[in-house]
């Protein structure tokens, strides 16, 4: 299929935009030897199996409010893997993230296509029923929503300081036929010292079309409330 080319389009534009083509191709040959890079990893630190707990989307009468759940539980099959995002909710973080809701959004939209491959699940230090008061909030159905309590996983993996500061992370792990759990792969915003917020922009849809347009991503940054002008447009 040829490219745009408007009748009116002036030289300059068509030039500039032959440019933007061949660069565009040039990225996704790079996106893809990065997932090869990705994918060809060796095999990772078998970790401990952590301990959860999980709670019903809603409570009803004889329902039991909590219950435990082991990270080796999450696996439907041993060669499935399991992708987990570190939610920034709970200890020194006492109000849920708009950022990383603004992620969960998105993964719970998708959950249905994203669990043909793999096991996916939310986790937070925020408790069960808080976070779960959030996720109704939110409309999160498709999503199986664990709070890391008191075990040391986000911290482990470098989603929390020793003084219960929370980051936004991604995480996936794998296990083996023999039931031994292993860490494939964690990525965090901050990827440097002078990339404090780019590491995981990938992961939702919202930054890369705003990439789209003249405008770009800016310094805008999600929320709970919008202004009325943004909120009417949406309809």
């Amino acid at each position: 299929m040829k490219q745009t080319n408007l009748a009116n389009e002036s030289q300059d534009y068509l030039g500039k935009r032959e440019e933007l083509r061949l660069a565009e191709i040039e990225l996704m040959r790079q996106r893809e030897r990065v997932a090869e890079l990705r994918r060809g990893l060796p095999q990772g630190a078998t970790i401990q199996d952590y301990v959860f707990q999980e709670g019903p989307a809603e409570l009803h009468a004889g329902d039991t409010p909590l219950r435990t759940v082991r990270l080796s539980e999450l696996f439907t099959a041993p060669s499935r893997p399991l992708i987990i995002y570190h939610f920034m909710y709970g200890k020194a973080q006492h109000n849920p993230c708009p950022m990383c809701t603004m992620w969960i959004d998105g993964w719970n939209g998708v959950a249905h296509h994203l669990t043909q491959n793999m096991d996916v699940a939310i986790v937070a230090a925020a408790d069960a029923a808080t976070l779960r008061a959030h996720a109704r909030k939110r409309g999160w159905e498709n999503l199986r929503l664990l709070s890391c309590g008191s075990n040391t996983f986000k911290y482990d993996l470098g989603s929390e300081d020793r003084e219960g500061k929370q980051d936004s992370t991604v995480s996936v792990f794998t296990k083996d036929k023999d039931g031994a759990l292993r860490h494939f792969y964690t990525a965090h915003p901050r990827m440097s010292t002078d990339i404090r917020e780019r590491g995981i922009d990938l992961l939702t849809p919202v930054y890369n079309l705003l990439d789209l347009t003249p405008q770009g991503r800016g310094d805008w940054y999600a929320s709970f409330k919008y202004e009325p002008q943004v909120q009417a447009a949406r309809g």
